[in-house]
């Protein structure tokens, strides 16, 4: 009778214990799927911000290097309209107006969005109330604000007027868009009225983000109201103030709309903010490539100050 021998051990050990591992493939269709997909769903938003932003922004960058009239050829001029814009003695009392008037307006944004934020902070139905009713301005449109305060500082006939009278600020027939100061006073009280409930409702967000624990403890250790504001509240609430300090900044120095409906750049071009003088440049005088410049100068100052901004709200975090 024959002997039989058993295989080696290597032998009998099954392919997979020898064999080299074999790639995954399909995990790795899986994920190549879901890449795929992600692309696919996130193509639309691209394909909006290439044809509505990116492609405007190129082509903005390239008329400023361009004598771009409305109608004719156009041709390079290099840097001749940015030198142009440095001497140009209207663009440059745009410039400063709308500094003014974003310094002006700032604070006063900020002081009375904070103010009517800790109104309705307390809580209860009454404040829901108020809180509705500060923010329902916010709903109506620029232009259709702009409107509505034109009427009302109409001398002789909108209410200002008699409230003027009353005050002894004025008489009835005072015009408040006589002047480049009175008609600024009256933009901003509109602009005011218009966009505080939006800065109250953002810092009231804020104020609902910072634990109740902490101010209680302040004042268990015995910090007053004011004391607890400055060293518990205002710390924490700062991420807060910084978005609403550039949405302030950003929205004043691109200001437009009202000061073309409610004093239409007057009296002597006194109120022509920077946007306002691009229009004029661009659509009145079309010098189509000399706005272009003066849009990309706007746009390099308003990223700078943005980015100012949130670079000194990051270092005061970190000391």
């Amino acid at each position: 009778m024959t002997k039989t021998t058993s295989p080696p051990v290597e032998a009998r050990r099954p392919p997979s214990a020898t064999a080299p591992a074999r790639p995954r493939g399909p995990r790795l269709s899986t994920r190549r799927r879901r890449q795929l997909l992600g692309v696919a769903m996130v193509s639309p938003a691209l394909a909006v911000v290439t044809i509505f932003f990116l492609v405007p922004l190129v082509m903005t960058f390239w008329m400023s290097l361009n004598e771009w009239p409305l109608l004719g050829e156009h041709h390079f001029v290099g840097l001749a309209n940015y030198v142009r814009a440095l001497g140009d003695s209207e663009w440059l009392h745009a410039i400063g107006f709308t500094l003014r008037y974003t310094a002006l307006i700032t604070p006063i944004l900020l002081v009375a969005g904070l103010v009517l934020a800790f109104l309705v902070h307390r809580g209860g139905r009454a404040a829901r109330v108020f809180q509705s009713i500060f923010f329902l301005p916010v709903v109506i449109g620029f232009a259709a604000a702009a409107y509505l305060w034109l009427y009302l500082a109409q001398p002789g006939l909108g209410p200002l007027a008699d409230l003027a009278a009353r005050t002894g600020i004025g008489s009835r027939d005072t015009n408040w868009f006589a002047t480049a100061t009175s008609g600024l006073l009256v933009v901003t009280a509109m602009v005011v009225w218009k966009v505080t409930g939006m800065q109250m409702l953002l810092l009231l967000s804020g104020l609902q983000a910072i634990p109740g624990e902490l101010t209680e403890a302040a004042r268990i250790d015995g910090a007053g109201r004011w004391k607890s504001f400055i060293h518990v509240t205002l710390p924490l609430l700062r991420p807060t103030l910084a978005l609403v300090l550039v949405f302030s900044v950003a929205g004043s120095l691109l200001a437009f709309d009202q000061f073309y409906i409610m004093t239409s750049g007057g009296p002597s071009n006194g109120t022509i903010t920077a946007v306002y003088q691009i229009y004029r440049t661009s659509f009145i005088n079309f010098e189509l490539g000399y706005g272009a410049a003066l849009s990309a100068m706007l746009m390099v100052a308003l990223a700078a100050v943005s980015a100012l901004q949130m670079l000194l709200l990051r270092n005061s975090d970190h000391s």
